[in-house]
């Protein structure tokens, strides 16, 4: 037989008012917590509400039942597919930052996936600018004034697709949009080379033409380019290398108006549709 003294546990203070109050709000707060309506969903119906939100055009909606659908299924081909149409849904919702997050970690997961060219595509789709053909002309802006990160980033997704799963029925058309971005990134160096030549600054006018022309091969704007470097080594006096530029420019371009009209006073879209 033993006995043992408990020590004597002092009673907590009295609540102050600020104290009671704030518990009456957590328990309140406790209280109203909407219950989840997708807890006794089995997974195959949150993927189809998902899908359909998405189909609706309800981005908004559609992205955190996915989101669900990926921790619920997890380890499954449907938490795969969850994930790339919540990437989907994100690019369609105009979300590019979660959209490529989400593509990165897909990309890095499953990189055994057989729909890894998907992914791929739809990551040179997030930072591609598709109203480019069909609306510049209109506001007299194209990609090459905009931003060239990502115009590089679609660039190299395409490129990777191409590369990596020269088959896949995304291969062409990400080809195509491959050939677009060089376009636009070539029209940007000649862009900021024509910007220094109306200024007069003809060196940088030259530096920026030439690395157009080297950078680019077959692209329609290095006839603008090799005018803006026949024009600026005019501009200084450098006849032996603008006369060297004008005979590269006649063989390459035998019909090109520009060495009889100048500079167009209205410039034609470099792009062509595709």
């Amino acid at each position: 037989m033993f006995s043992t003294k408990l020590s004597v546990v002092p009673a907590p203070p009295p609540f102050t008012a600020a104290a009671l109050l704030a518990c009456v709000l957590m328990l309140s707060a406790c209280s109203s917590t909407v219950k989840d309506p997708t807890a006794n969903w089995s997974p195959n119906k949150i993927y189809a509400e998902a899908r359909e939100e998405a189909s609706s055009g309800a981005y908004d909606k559609a992205i955190p039942l996915f989101e669900k659908l990926e921790g619920r299924a997890a380890g499954t081909p449907l938490a795969q597919q969850a994930q790339l149409e919540k990437a989907h849904a994100q690019y369609k919702g105009g979300e590019q930052a979660q959209a490529q997050a989400t593509l990165d970690r897909f990309v890095k997961l499953h990189p055994a996936s057989p729909a890894i060219d998907y992914a791929l595509y739809l990551k040179g789709l997030v930072t591609f600018n598709e109203n480019l053909g069909l609306f510049s002309f209109l506001y007299r802006q194209d990609l090459s004034e905009r931003d060239q990160k990502a115009a590089k980033e679609s660039f190299d997704a395409f490129k990777d697709l191409s590369n990596r799963f020269p088959d896949s029925k995304y291969t062409a058309d990400a080809r195509l949009r491959m050939t677009y971005i060089v376009n636009s990134l070539a029209q940007y160096e000649v862009h900021v080379a024509r910007y220094y030549y109306t200024r007069g600054a003809y060196i940088s006018a030259i530096n920026r033409a030439q690395t157009a022309l080297t950078d680019y091969r077959d692209v329609p704007v290095l006839e603008d380019a090799l005018f803006i470097l026949y024009k600026s080594y005019d501009a200084l006096g450098m006849a032996q290398l603008r006369d060297d530029t004008k005979r590269v420019m006649e063989k390459s371009y035998p019909k090109s108006e520009y060495l009889t009209k100048g500079f167009k006073s209205v410039e034609s879209p470099w792009y062509r549709f595709w």
